[in-house]
């Protein structure tokens, strides 16, 4: 597999970022040469014997050619001062003109200003998700994320496809460092990595990895093959979207109900009971305690579908009430957002339900 990218391709794509810079760069050169104008007639004509305020004056006056009077007669010394100043000044504003001109109507500058207020945004950003390709893989993560309430930042080398995105977006190569760090990787909680190729997926969750060792990766596998690849390249999870949807296909043609109610729970927003995992930490108060002794059924309302042993270790579905909790453990479990909420404050408390009910506004 080629890696790819190259030099070229790389200048073409910060093209956009380049003339942004450029237009701002332009503009303070024409600002700074307006203010070296401005200083050099004033403290000329302070020369010539004019007053600070009024060499001031006439010096703005000049430049700006309105066409004012002279402040105070002027010798033929002042008269060869002013022409050289029209001369200089005329052009340096001639310039500015131009530069604002530019800027404005071919949008450099308001495409920067707008990336630049993009990075503040994504640099604010905490536990979000990075979804690198925005085809229609990742297109489908980004709505489904965004619809539970998560922040998303989008990764893509084309700009068509980022055209009127409304989350925050990066455009560049996601196998770039410099294009993760600037996606906010060292503060998301997960990445999902749906590129074109196998071999950019490849590339891009290595580069991942890399940055963040502890980060839950979940690369997209084009083909079944590259799945083992995936994950010896650093996925926590190498996906097969024509598998999944086979197997899916063959579920509702087997079991139909079980398929649609499955399907209603993990994707009807409609739907107020969800099926949701629980992670137990090392300072969790339950961590030590039986399942009996912490009755999830009874003191929160959900049902215990299955614990999976820390470290993603093995699940062991319908748990019996001696099976001791262990810190790092998740706990999956079925029910309503109250209700999970209460098992997330009974875990982190250890409290029963009507001493923490308070906290979770009933």
């Amino acid at each position: 597999m080629g890696r790819p990218s190259s030099s070229s391709r790389r200048r073409a794509l910060l093209a956009g970022t380049d003339s942004g810079r450029d237009a701002l760069r332009r503009i303070a050169v024409a600002l700074s040469a307006l203010a070296a104008v401005t200083v050099v007639g004033t403290v000329g004509y302070t020369a010539l014997g004019f007053p600070l305020l009024d060499a001031l004056y006439q010096t703005v006056t000049t430049v700006a050619t309105v066409g004012f009077r002279e402040v105070r007669p002027l010798g033929p010394g002042g008269q060869l001062f002013t022409i050289v100043l029209i001369l200089l000044g005329v052009g340096t504003v001639l310039y500015n003109l131009g530069v604002l001109v530019e800027a404005v109507t071919e949008g450099h500058l308001r495409e920067h200003l707008g990336r630049r207020r993009m990075e503040r945004d994504i640099a604010r950003l905490r536990d979000h998700v990075i979804v690198c390709g925005f085809g229609r893989v990742g297109r489908s993560a980004t709505r489904y994320l965004h619809d539970r309430g998560h922040r998303v930042v989008v990764v893509d080398t084309d700009e068509t496809r980022l055209d009127g995105l409304t989350e925050p977006f990066v455009h560049g190569d996601a196998a770039n460092d410099d294009v993760l760090r600037a996606a906010g990787i060292e503060r998301a909680r997960a990445l999902v990595c749906a590129l074109d190729t196998d071999a950019a997926t490849t590339y891009a969750t290595l580069s991942a990895r890399a940055l963040r060792p502890d980060l839950v990766i979940i690369s997209r596998a084009r083909t079944l093959g590259s799945k083992d690849k995936l994950v010896l390249a650093g996925a926590t999870r190498a996906v097969n979207p024509q598998l999944i949807g086979g197997r899916r296909m063959a579920s509702f043609a087997l079991h139909a109900d079980v398929a649609e109610f499955l399907d209603e729970v993990m994707h009807d927003d409609d739907l107020d009971v969800r099926i949701e995992q629980v992670r137990l930490g090392e300072s969790d108060a339950v961590v030590g305690r039986t399942l009996g002794e912490v009755d999830v059924p009874g003191t929160c309302g959900c049902q215990l579908l299955a614990v999976r042993a820390p470290r993603k270790g093995a699940f062991t579905p319908s748990p019996p009430a001696d099976r001791v909790l262990e810190a790092g453990a998740t706990l999956i479990v079925f029910g309503t957002p109250e209700q999970v909420g209460r098992l997330r404050a009974l875990a982190a408390s250890g409290r029963p339900v009507s001493a923490v009910e308070g906290t979770l506004g009933g």
